[in-house]
Formats: structure tokens, sequence, C-alpha cells
């Protein structure tokens, strides 16, 4: 096919999983490249059950659970299967941001092609890497600047901040030779970055793009009472100031400006936010990347502890944060002084815990899908076991249904592709321009 092309090779009918390959001429561009929450990956991996690490992406290529592509794979997660190693024929890999479902298969790609990231990105994957089992791979990591050209062959691409439940998110204008195109990424109106979005999308409309690349995750039912950031604060600090036991609160654990919600409303009301020791070391490497003040550091920061969890065998980042970390007999014997978030993996902590029936526990993720999440009824039975009392506070990492509608009328782009949502169809009421984009199918920039 002549000319440029965009070809959806993931987040088809499905949340998360965004492969988007970009060719014009003998240039190729990615972006994105994760895992998707599709139910289809649980068919065949769950749990302990898991891809070999030593031909991972051969084992997902068996049940087509990545795309089958030449020239992007590395040779020693290839194996022996039936698609054979090439030397790279994709050029360059843009991540828009740093949830595992846009960057979880990084580690399968060629360590010789080029990924490029934000400085933020790349700091947050960093401190990812270090302190969980996500591996990313070695390449040739190359950062980018905010609305700040980049050159892949013939395709520029202009990477903008949008507003997004993890920071450091981009979408992007991309120039080929015969056409404008912008891929949203992850995106939100109504986080303390809402003006970023709004300044992408500006500029989407001036560009005059010929396709707009749309995350739809709220398209279609949205059945989940969705605040504002500002309306998160409000509950909690509603929370905190009625009830005077422990408080506990379950967030995404790289949400910071949701970590920066609870530990403002934890210091109003005269507690102090205790965090696992893994977001200690998150909340400590991403802090530089932000205006000074803005972001807690543990032994920086009044009214910021770090949970002791008991452990057998504690990992060198850890150490840094353990010296004056408090025990859990100590959150128990002080509990009305604390506001205690921790992760879901570490609801075991509940049992040495012990706090007093009726104690809030404030749910406060981010997306109705996560990696860090964990099925309803789990959940509540530990709930219900401690007569913890349960409180909702969401703030979506999204845009709303009835927004997505008004971002593509006003975007003008004449051909628009829904992707991240099960319900592409959703789109369809915002005009002729909107197509169902399928599975691997490359379409035209051209007329």
């Amino acid at each position: 096919m002549k000319g440029p092309t965009v070809r959806f090779l993931g987040g088809v009918r499905e949340i998360g999983g965004n492969k988007i390959l970009i060719k014009d001429g003998p240039d190729r561009i990615l972006f994105d490249f994760g895992p998707s929450f599709s139910p289809r990956v649980e068919e065949f991996y769950v749990e302990y059950l898991q891809p070999r690490s030593t031909s991972r992406a051969k084992d997902l290529l068996e049940f087509d659970l990545i795309p089958r592509i030449s020239g992007l794979y590395a040779k020693e997660t290839l194996g022996d299967g039936d698609l054979p190693y090439v030397a790279p024929e994709v050029h360059g890999i843009f991540v828009s941001h740093a949830h595992a479902d846009h960057a979880g298969y990084l580690e399968l790609v060629d360590p010789s092609i080029p990924v490029h990231v934000g400085e933020g990105t790349r700091t947050l994957l960093s401190a990812i890497e270090t302190s969980t089992r996500m591996k990313y791979g070695d390449h040739p990591w190359e950062v980018f600047a905010d609305r700040k050209p980049i050159r892949v062959g013939g395709i520029e691409v202009v990477p903008f901040p949008v507003d997004h439940s993890i920071p450091f998110a981009y979408g992007f204008i991309v120039r080929t030779s015969e056409g404008t195109i912008a891929y949203t990424g992850d995106f939100r109106h109504h986080g303390p970055r809402a003006a970023d979005t709004h300044a992408f999308f500006d500029a989407v409309a001036a560009e005059k793009v010929d396709a707009l690349l749309i995350e739809g995750t709220r398209a279609g039912p949205d059945p989940r009472r969705n605040l504002s950031e500002a309306g998160v604060r409000s509950g909690v600090d509603r929370v905190l100031t009625e009830r005077p036991e422990l408080a506990l609160a379950c967030t995404y654990p790289r949400d910071i400006d949701r970590l920066r919600t609870l530990y403002a409303a934890a210091v109003a009301a005269d507690r102090e936010l205790v965090v696992s020791v893994r977001t200690a070391h998150l909340l400590s490497q991403v802090a530089p990347r932000f205006p000074p003040g803005e972001v807690p550091v543990p032994g920086r920061s009044p009214g910021l502890q770090v949970y002791a969890r008991k452990k057998r065998v504690s990992y060198l980042w850890e150490r840094p944060f353990l010296g004056d970390a408090l025990p859990s007999e100590e959150v128990r014997r002080r509990g009305r002084k604390y506001l205690l978030a921790l992760d879901f993996a570490h609801f075991p902590e509940l049992i040495d815990l012990r706090p007093p029936k009726g104690s809030p526990f404030i749910h406060s993720m981010s997306e109705p899908f996560s990696e860090d999440d964990v099925d309803d009824r789990v959940m509540h039975n530990w709930l219900d076991h401690f007569g913890l009392q349960f409180h909702q506070m969401h703030a979506s990492g999204h845009a709303s249904g009835t927004e997505l509608l008004d971002i593509v009328r006003a975007a003008g782009a004449r051909t628009v592709y829904p992707i991240h949502t099960e319900h592409p169809e959703a789109f369809e009421k915002a005009g002729p321009s909107v197509r169902l984009p399928e599975l691997g199918v490359a379409y035209p920039l051209t007329r």
C-alpha cells in the first residue's frame, strides 16, 4: 500500500494493550507496547502460570497474545519459535506513559530499537523496575522534551503532556509525508493538570489532523461514580473528621496525585500519612521532577511516615527507609494518629494491626482496570472479617463518555479511530467521521 498507514495491533475493542504501528515509506514507528486487560489473556496465563522467562515472546505468540511482527522482538525472547528473528524493522517506539498496559511488553523488544519516553516517565520506569518484578529490558532510551519535535526518518513526532492518573503522560501529534495523526494516549480533564489536556486538544484542532486515535475507556456504560481529585479530597476530609480510629486507604501506588491528596488530608486532620516502603521509594525518585515541596518525601516532609512490614529479607532499595519505619505495634497503639495507605498485597498486615471495628477503609483506586487491583469479593471478605467500614472515593484517570464526544466534535479530524475501549460504537454519536478499527488492518491516511 502506497502512502502512510496506521495499523492497530492492540487496543481494539479492549481496554489496554495499545500497539499502534505507523508506516511511512521505509519508516516504521510504534506507539505503546503493553498487555491488555482482556480476559482472553487469562484463558492461558494466570497467577503463577506465566510465559517462560527464556522464551516469553514465543509463549505469548503461541496464543496470538502479542502481534506477529517481524523485526520487533529480541532474539532471546523468540527462542526457537515459528516467528524467526530478523534485524529490527521498527525504527522507534514511543511510550505515552508508564502504566503497564502501555509499557509492560518492552522487555520483549529488540534491544537495539530506540524507546522514546518523557524524562519523568523514564524516572518512573526505573523506579518501578527497581522495586518490583517488572522489567523493561535494555534499550537506547531516547528522552524527549515537552512539545519538542522528534524525527524518525521522515516522520516527525511532537509529544504533548496530558493529565492522567499517573504523572508524565503524553499525547502525540505525528506528521507524515502525506497527512497528520493525533494519538491521545490516556487522558482526563478533571485532574490537577487538566490545562495540559486542553492545550493538547487545542493543538490537535489547530493542526487539522487527518486521523484522531482516541482512547475511550469510559465510553459506553460507566456505572462507577467518578469524582474530581478535589472531590476525593473532600470525601477523605469528611471521613477523617468523623472517625477517630485508625483510618486505612488503598490507592493505585503510582498515582502521585492521589498520594498528594491523602497526604494533604492527613496533615489537615492532624494525622500522619503512613505509606509502604515501595511507595516511599517511588516518591523519593519522582519528587525531583516536580516543583520543590509539591511531592512529599519520607524523611524530609513532616507528617509522612513509612510502614515497617515484617519481612525476612530487605532489598538494598528498601533500606534507606527502614531506620525510622513504624512497626505494626506502633500503628495499632496510636491508630487515631495515622492514615495508613497500603497496597492490596499488604492486606495480611491487618492481622497484626487489628483496627477497631468500624474503622474506615477508603477505596480510592483510579481505574476500573488496574494491574494492582483485586477481585471485589476478595477485598470485601477481608473488610467484613475485620469489620471495616467501606468508603468508595474514585477519580478516574480517563475522560467521561460525554467529554469524549465533545472532544471528537471539536477536533474536526477527517477520520476518528476509537481504541482502548470495549465500546467503540459509543463514539458513533459524534458523527460520520468515526470509523471502528479492526485488528491488524492497515488504514491509509490519504483520501
